[in-house]
């Protein structure tokens, strides 16, 4: 482990090679700016879009268009998150965790955490050269949709709202339903 307070992706790995989580239990763990940030445990509505997310995920895509992982941590450069969906290069990774280059379309869904979604991890995103970062905003009933990193943040960003429908940029026959992901808010 380096000696500076903050970790590094490569001290990150091998305390997870070595089992250094092991004792937390099921909680989860990432690394984001050099810190552990402990996940908070999802709630109902977080899983409901997450399990939305994903059969629209698998439904809209083939062995050969994408990889869809849910709530798996991929090398972000010295960070290590976990994003709700990703979709990733279709290949097998095996021993070696994905990277930023293989990210085809990452979406975050965002109950409490949205302004360290839309700020933080997304500067993160853009600086490893993610291509298209989706956070669903749960409280609003919209999407920030983000591309075209300039390195350092992305260019374009857009907010979609329902009814008007969504499609990574990947995949643009992929049709998200946003009156249907969003349906489960309304009273």
């Amino acid at each position: 482990m380096s000696i500076s307070s903050k970790l590094t992706g490569a001290d990150f790995d091998s305390m997870v090679d070595r089992g250094a989580f092991d004792v937390i239990g099921p909680r989860k763990v990432e690394l984001i700016e050099g810190e552990l940030r402990f996940m908070n445990p999802a709630g109902p509505i977080h899983d409901d879009f997450i399990m939305f997310l994903t059969r629209w995920s698998t439904d809209n895509t083939t062995a050969t268009d994408a990889v869809i992982c849910v709530q798996c941590g991929f090398v972000c450069d010295d960070d290590r998150p976990e994003p709700d969906i990703v979709w990733l290069k279709p290949k097998r990774y095996g021993r070696v965790r994905p990277t930023a280059a293989d990210v085809l379309l990452l979406i975050e869904v965002s109950d409490s955490s949205l302004e360290a979604d839309l700020r933080e991890k997304a500067d993160i995103y853009a600086r490893s050269g993610v291509a298209e970062y989706w956070v669903v905003d749960i409280p609003a009933s919209r999407i920030h949709v983000m591309s075209q990193s300039d390195g350092q943040h992305y260019r374009n960003i857009q907010i979609v709202v329902p009814p008007h429908p969504l499609a990574p940029q990947c995949r643009p026959a992929a049709h998200l339903n946003t009156a249907e992901l969003f349906e489960v808010t309304k009273p």
